[in-house]
């Protein structure tokens, strides 16, 4: 259980600092996050298998108010619209897809540098 929510933290703070937003207010929402999502893993069997997803929109939902939408889409040229976690409940293979095309950009964990914050 523990080796899956260290996955999750890992590859969304591979995200973070892709996007340039790791600032220590967002990884300590990023720990805050993981921590909160610990009773959840232990408590039921297949939850490893969706925590990374659920990971990485727990923490698109605390930085909403604190730094705005995160990650931009780094695809489209002056986006301010976000990306967002496909399969919507988290998953197997969740990917970073666009808002407003619904093209894949990124697996979770593999944002490139473009992508902004």
């Amino acid at each position: 259980m523990d080796e899956a929510l260290l996955d999750a933290r890992a590859r969304v703070l591979s995200d973070l600092h892709a996007s340039g937003a790791a600032d220590p207010a967002s990884v300590s929402a990023l720990d805050e996050v993981v921590a909160g999502r610990r009773w959840w893993v232990t408590s039921w069997d297949e939850a490893p298998a969706y925590v990374a997803g659920l990971v990485a929109q727990d923490l698109q939902d605390e930085l909403l108010e604190e730094r705005g939408r995160w990650p931009v889409c780094p695809r489209c040229a002056g986006a301010t619209h976000a990306l967002y976690i496909h399969p919507d409940l988290g998953g197997l293979d969740p990917t970073w897809v666009c808002e407003e095309t619904g093209q894949q950009v990124a697996p979770l964990g593999r944002l490139s540098g473009a992508a902004a914050t």
